[in-house]
């Protein structure tokens, strides 16, 4: 046998010691799972777990073999056998990849593993775990086998008697029934046996059927009022079924053979919905809390109830939102809280350390809890509304004076003035590397990106853009500066430009106390014209705040005029000044919204003068009567005051029901009054049960207004006088 023969036979016994331990260390725990499974689920079920748990077993013991590489081996050759010299790797390298030396070491390893003893590369096993683990196992087991069983659902329910029904010799009669329901394991309720076939149910229970028939029919099925049919199996003497409930309804029980008054009887299902945990806050009383002064924690407490059990943890999300206007940020997280109370009715309860959230002035804390319930396999989850603690921003930098509807958010352009002032300090650092002329064009273009700024804010208290055309009046250009070039004049020579408010860019206010005279134009315009508000009224903010934009105008102005005469270095302390002022208007954070009409959308220009008629309704159309939402109901209600003998469509009273389930109060009562009618069309105490199960459903006529009387002699004479005084 060769070196390497010898080295696979050793590594394969160590591979399958190691396959053997790991399969009874975890294959011992196979026997009290499959005893734990057929006691809850039963033999089949058990099977099925212990199948899956096989695999899994499989898979634990493929992993912990594969383990054993080569890698290993190597480590294990160079630890167990001193004449390796450390050097196993070289047994398993490609004989091409070495050299002089390597090629001497791996001839001298593989003679003294050929002429040498066997080794057992295998590692030692830890039987003693094994023993604690089997001890372990055995006695689960054992506790399981023996665990006593008196609150253990029997097999079957235990027959009772059924009603009498009349029947012919050799018709099969329902003689003895029973009805088991087994209410899902979460809801921790007992089985209990319905005699009567009928009874509710929670939702997802368990339904057996036991029924005894005498003579057997040749076959019998369970059919529900949807059409849905449940096959009735024969086991001995009795027939059964199992279904599970997911919905109220009606069925009845069809024999081969058997009387009509037997397969006509309808039995009852109604089921009982699980309802979604309900959570009530406890603390705080508010939605919106205000940080009190010297406050370190904020306390919570919930308080959660649910039918059939609330889970024991609960899910609180924390968010903390810091910053104002456009600049706000969120830190969301989440905590783990645990339960007190009993199954149905819990208390949460929990203080959040502010410091440690980083909570600072003018932050906002947002906190909401997430319960679920016990329900399986989907459990319902219920959401508390959200609590707010805010720490109230400095008063001192807000704005208040006015009335008016806020708004808290600010514009996307209060924040432009610090990119001028950027590209001016870059303008600074490049100055030495461009000529005369390059640098005021690079001046004069950012002086032109400071006078779009400026001409932005103006519109907030109440300027006109520069440049527009003028109105086509007979008054000079000199008294009213409409020329589009006065405002480029303005820019390049004005040095101290006033507030804009002050410098309106055209004078519509300019003194007209004469009295206007007909037919001029000037007199026109001044009465149905363009009448521009004035600046203190057609504004966005109050006057604190428009104070301090018209400051920030001011610098913006001076900003503006040395940028474009080519002194960047002049403007800069405008520029950091008109920045600081509209960082403090954006500290004011109360933006109050223009009084302004209403946006109409735009005409379609494309359909005019085209004739296109289509979509318009003719004026001369007589008015249709207009007709009920529904007509249905009561058209079905008329048919069933009509005489016995007249039909009465059930396929669209069927239909109507199946699509208007939520308007119906009890759609297992119609479907059972219909199911009566159908099996006897003579009824008329049938029709009148449908008749007034449908009268609740009726649209209620509109209401009518009602004609004046005409009165007596005295108010007729009354009102002729009346109408003699009109004419």
């Amino acid at each position: 046998m060769t070196a390497m023969q010898r080295i696979r036979h050793w590594h394969a016994q160590a591979r399958r010691s190691r396959a053997i331990h790991l399969a009874l260390v975890w294959g011992v725990w196979l026997v009290p799972l499959f005893a734990l499974s057929a006691r809850w689920f039963g033999i089949g079920p058990a099977c099925a777990v212990v199948v899956v748990a096989i695999a899994a077993v499989a898979a634990r013991v493929w992993r912990g073999v594969r383990r054993l590489d080569r890698e290993w081996l190597v480590r294990r050759l160079n630890a167990l056998r001193s004449d390796m010299d450390d050097s196993a790797d070289l047994l398993f390298a490609e004989p091409d990849s070495l050299r002089g030396l390597q090629r001497l070491q791996r001839e001298r390893l593989q003679r003294r593993i050929e002429a040498g003893p066997d080794s057992d590369l295998r590692e030692p096993q830890s039987w003693r775990a094994l023993a604690a683990g089997a001890t372990i196992a055995l006695a689960l087991t054992v506790g399981v086998v023996l665990w006593p069983q008196a609150d253990r659902i029997p097999a079957e329910p235990a027959l009772s008697p059924a009603p009498p029904v009349a029947a012919a010799p050799g018709q099969p009669r329902l003689i003895a029934q029973a009805l088991r329901i087994e209410p899902p394991r979460y809801t921790g309720l007992p089985a209990r046996d319905e005699p009567s076939l009928e009874g509710r149910a929670p939702e997802g229970a368990t339904l057996r059927w036991r029924l005894r028939f005498e003579p057997q029919p040749a076959q019998a099925a369970l059919v529900f009022h949807d059409g849905e049919r449940l096959p009735l199996r024969r086991d001995g003497e009795d027939w059964s079924a199992q279904r599970a409930l997911a919905k109220s309804s009606l069925y009845r029980i069809e024999a081969a053979g058997a009387p009509q008054a037997q397969s006509r009887r309808l039995y009852r299902l109604d089921l009982i919905p699980d309802r979604p945990p309900q959570l009530r806050v406890l603390q705080p009383e508010r939605g919106l809390t205000l940080l009190a002064r010297g406050q370190k924690s904020w306390p919570l407490a919930f308080e959660a109830s649910d039918d059939y059990g609330v889970a024991a943890g609960a899910r609180l999300r924390i968010v903390l939102a810091q910053g104002s206007g456009e600049q706000i940020t969120f830190r969301e997280r989440s905590v783990e809280l645990r339960g007190s109370g009993d199954a149905t009715r819990k208390r949460f309860v929990h203080a959040l350390d502010l410091a440690a959230l980083g909570f600072a002035v003018g932050d906002d804390l947002i906190v909401q809890l997430s319960v679920s319930d016990n329900r399986a396999p989907q459990p319902q989850t219920a959401l508390s509304p959200s609590l707010i603690l805010r720490w109230p921003a400095d008063p001192g930098s807000e704005a208040t004076g006015i009335e008016g509807m806020v708004k808290t958010v600010l514009p996307a352009y209060f924040r432009s003035q610090r990119q001028i002032i950027i590209d001016a300090e870059a303008l600074l650092a490049q100055r030495r590397k461009l000529d005369g002329e390059t640098f005021v064009k690079k001046s004069d273009a950012i002086g032109v990106d400071q006078r779009l700024l400026r001409l932005r804010y103006g519109q907030f208290l109440g300027e006109e853009a520069e440049g527009e055309p003028k109105l086509p009046t007979s008054d000079s250009d000199d008294d009213h500066a409409h020329d589009g070039h006065e405002g480029e004049h303005r820019d390049g020579d004005r040095a101290d430009a006033p507030a804009p408010a002050d410098a309106h860019d055209h004078d519509h206010g300019a003194p007209a106390a004469a009295k206007p005279v007909f037919g001029e134009s000037g007199s026109v315009l001044q009465e149905f014209g363009h009448t521009h508000d004035h600046a203190e009224a057609a504004t966005l903010l109050d006057p604190q705040t428009r104070a301090l934009l018209k400051s920030a105008l001011d610098q913006m102005w001076q900003s503006e005029l040395h940028l474009r005469q080519g002194q960047p270095q002049q403007a800069l302390p405008f520029a950091y000044k008109a920045l600081g002022f509209i960082k403090q208007v954006q500290q004011a954070s109360r933006i109050y919204l223009a009084r302004v009409g209403p946006e109409l959308p735009p005409i379609d220009e494309s359909r005019r003068l085209g004739g296109d008629r289509a979509g318009l309704a003719r004026r001369e159309d007589a008015l249709a009567t207009a007709s009920a939402a529904d007509p249905l109901p009561a058209q079905l209600w008329r048919e069933l005051q009509a005489p016995a003998s007249q039909p009465v469509d059930y396929a669209a009273l069927e239909r109507w029901l199946g699509a208007n389930q939520a308007r119906v109060p009890d759609p297992l009562a119609f479907a059972a009054a219909l199911a009566a009618l159908r099996d006897r069309p003579d009824c008329g105490e049938c029709r009148a049960r449908l008749r007034g199960l449908l009268w609740p459903l009726l649209q209620p006529p509109a209401a009518a207004v009602r004609a004046r009387e005409a009165g007596d002699a005295r108010d007729r004479r009354y009102f002729d006088a009346l109408r003699q005084e009109a004419r």
